[in-house]
């Protein structure tokens, strides 16, 4: 190649282009890859290839707001956190669903090298929490397709690059409100045989391992969510007279502090760990505290459902949505809009240690 710089000047520009090529890292990426894990608040399609599964939303009106205005299976108006948290990063599009990669109509059977997202809507830290869904892909499911994809990295870049790919990477893991809503839904079985605390206790160890298991496949930068004000959803203010359900929201609270006790004890076994635990609960008892600071002005009702509070009936090709989604907080009976997921990713990161503990997520990506 003829090249009228220096020769040091040729050799940088060289280096660029092949990371770009063959590791798909650019300048404007702030970590090389994005890894998620967890449930419908962050799956961007892996539900479409469940044939029996009824956690889908591969149909309108869900995607009226998303490019091309199609569904996508994003449980969201538009993009969901995952999306935006992507953008955050400096990758250029979210990571795709791990189905559509090993599918019978693609081809190339080749995963990405800027990451995969596992995330199925229905999934929570325990398996069988789908079951009202009849079919999701368990966390521990999803931890055995990433192992797949471990493996391919290493087939690919060899042991020690993969292993300095993947410690650079974000590992992202949204789960826990299904478990939640499972203990918490009307003649539950799960809360006739234990307590609320032996539940709470239960999901924080069942998780811990999972993420163990993780850092045995090389992660090493994690960003964990709590649980939200899950009581406070369209679905659970039907069930109580418009209300919060505050017994839901005081065990989610329960659990997000034995989480963060976990994390910073599993910080300390595990070597090489870095994470940014955050705040869903507090962000959104914010939004639904005070609205107006950030530009809604419905907090109760679903923008998409039939029925009270729109919460009656799922959001499906029948139901009615509302014309102006930025004012909403939900986008149905159990999801953010997009306006909400936009504010949360913005607020966790760059937020204070009120959001995201021990730092927040921009602080994790680039310690």
């Amino acid at each position: 190649m003829a090249c009228n710089f220096s020769q040091m000047t040729c050799f940088f520009i060289f280096l660029s282009l092949l990371l770009v090529v063959c590791f798909g890292f650019s300048k404007a990426q702030k970590v090389p890859a994005m890894y998620v894990f967890g449930d419908s608040l962050v799956d961007v399609g892996n539900n479409n290839y469940l044939k029996i599964s009824l956690a889908k939303a591969d149909f309108p009106h869900n995607g009226i707001d998303f490019l091309g205005k199609k569904p996508t299976g994003r449980f969201s108006n538009g993009k969901n956190s995952a999306d935006f948290l992507a953008e955050k990063v400096g990758l250029v599009a979210s990571p795709p669903p791990y189905l559509s990669l090993v599918s019978k109509s693609n081809k190339s059977n080749a995963f990405p090298i800027t990451g995969v997202s596992f995330a199925s809507g229905g999934a929570g830290i325990f398996n069988g929490t789908d079951e009202l869904f009849k079919q999701a892909i368990p966390l521990t499911k999803q931890v055995e397709h990433y192992a797949t994809v471990y493996d391919n990295l290493v087939q690919k870049l060899g042991s020690a690059s993969a292993q300095d790919h993947l410690s650079k990477s974000l590992f992202t893991v949204v789960i826990g409100s299904n478990d939640m809503f499972g203990f918490f839904q009307s003649g539950s079985d799960v809360a006739k045989k234990t307590t609320a605390q032996q539940y709470v206790d239960s999901m924080v160890l069942t998780l811990k391992v999972v993420l163990q298991r993780l850092h045995d496949f090389g992660a090493r930068k994690y960003v964990i969510t709590g649980i939200g004000a899950v009581g406070c959803c369209p679905s659970q203010r039907n069930q109580n007279k418009d209300e919060c359900n505050e017994e839901a929201n005081k065990w989610s609270v329960k659990y997000n502090d034995a989480l963060k006790t976990m994390l910073q004890g599993l910080k300390l076994d595990l070597k090489g760990m870095d994470y940014s635990y955050v705040d869903v609960y507090n962000v959104f008892a914010r939004f639904i505290e005070t609205p107006s600071t950030f530009g809604f002005t419905e907090v109760k009702s679903a923008c998409c459902g039939l029925g009270n509070l729109k919460a009656q009936v799922p959001c499906v090709p029948v139901s009615t949505y509302c014309s102006n989604r930025s004012n909403h907080i939900f986008w149905d009976l159990y999801h953010p809009t997009e306006t909400a997921a936009r504010i949360f990713v913005d607020t966790v990161f760059y937020g204070t240690q009120q959001f995201a503990v021990p730092k927040n997520v921009n602080q994790l990506i680039t310690a």
